[in-house]
């Protein structure tokens, strides 16, 4: 079965975004966790921030790109649900992270932190609703 006709069976909550609202949130996002993620990493590597500092954001990277997997691939909503909860962790861990270094950089992630706050919700209201 392919993942869309999987997703469109699940029961979801009725303020669920159309798939095309959930792309396009991101076709906004990823280009400010490019840019401040790149930068936080380049400065990193070129020792004007501690290494330490990059933990979180590598962790979210991660997270963040298994999420689609997780959830599309292996149709797996409990771990989709732990995925998307260490997402959200993560942006607090950064921002708190950064911030003494690059306010910036903390601040950006507003953005992602209140939408990965919606998708949560979402991710654990389908969790809840298709629990097997």
């Amino acid at each position: 079965m392919a993942w869309r006709v999987w997703y469109d069976a699940l029961e979801k909550p009725a303020w669920t975004p159309e798939p095309s609202t959930i792309s396009l949130i991101w076709q906004i996002l990823y280009p400010i966790i490019l840019i401040t993620f790149g930068y936080v990493f380049y400065c990193a590597a070129r020792t004007k921030l501690p290494w330490q500092v990059t933990i979180p954001f590598a962790i979210n990277l991660a997270t963040n790109i298994a999420f689609t997997p997780i959830l599309f691939g292996l149709r797996n909503l409990p771990l989709a649900a732990l995925d998307i909860a260490i997402v959200w962790l993560t942006i607090l861990w950064i921002m708190l992270a950064i911030w003494k270094h690059h306010r910036w950089v903390a601040l950006a992630q507003i953005p992602y932190f209140i939408w990965v706050s919606i998708a949560s919700v979402l991710q654990f209201t389908i969790t809840w609703s298709n629990w097997q």
